[in-house]
């Protein structure tokens, strides 16, 4: 019998948060997959290790893929990392892939899981806490009150169109273009929080967007509010 893939979402960085259904997933599998040059380089795999005991026992799929927009260099990388794994569920061994937060939100996971599927193997996905609703919490807030919309952008790309948006704006991976993130924001007068490594040891919390600063981890969140709330 044809392993089958987990994509295993085990959370935004506080081990404790990872589901029952994440924790036994990473137990039963006998392969664990990270992207990363190296398991102790992948924070998810740090994350695990937090809970899962017995997770370096494991064989490691080591599927690093490069920081790149080009999606034929990506293409090329996920088309890779796809076969390594079928490698293994060819040979009847379950694999589970650890990625940050929730594998369905701009997730490198979901590619690999896509083409792992297209070559015939089954897939299947284990839903993690997503960071912006950590990062909420960790705010005391909520993302959306009654009618109000919810919009999750990827700050890597422009995003003052997505800032004119109604209801609460998500800016995920801002760090990269902070600078411009912090102008935009002070140009149209929106007020803004950011959660910087959320739920880790070196966990940061701004509530105002003046005291943002320039540089800022990769994994920082900034949380735009429209108006007040009763």
């Amino acid at each position: 019998m044809k392993g089958t893939l987990y994509g295993v979402g085990v959370g935004p960085g506080d081990p404790r948060l990872m589901t029952y259904l994440a924790v036994e997933t990473i137990i039963k599998c006998p392969v664990i997959a990270v992207p990363s040059s190296g398991r102790e380089g992948a924070v998810s795999y740090r994350i695990a290790a937090g809970i899962v005991k017995g997770l370096d026992e494991k064989k490691c799929l080591e599927l690093s893929t490069p920081m790149t927009k080009d999606r034929q260099v990506l293409g090329e990388a996920y088309g890779a990392a796809a076969e390594k794994i079928a490698a293994e569920l060819e040979a009847g061994k379950d694999v589970a892939y650890l990625t940050l937060g929730d594998p369905t939100i701009y997730s490198t996971y979901i590619y690999i899981h896509r083409r792992v599927r297209e070559l015939g193997y089954d897939v299947k996905i284990v839903n993690g806490v997503p960071s912006f609703c950590a990062a909420s919490g960790e705010l005391g807030d909520s993302l959306a009150d009654r009618s109000e919309q919810l919009h999750i952008i990827p700050s890597t790309y422009e995003i003052e169109e997505a800032l004119e948006l109604s209801g609460t704006k998500v800016l995920m991976k801002a760090a990269s273009r902070m600078p411009a993130v912090k102008e935009a924001l002070r140009r149209k007068g929106l007020r803004a929080a950011m959660v910087e490594n959320c739920g880790m040891e070196n966990q940061k919390i701004y509530t105002d967007a003046e005291e943002i600063p320039e540089e800022a981890s990769y994994y920082s969140l900034v949380v735009v509010k429209d108006g007040n709330h009763d």
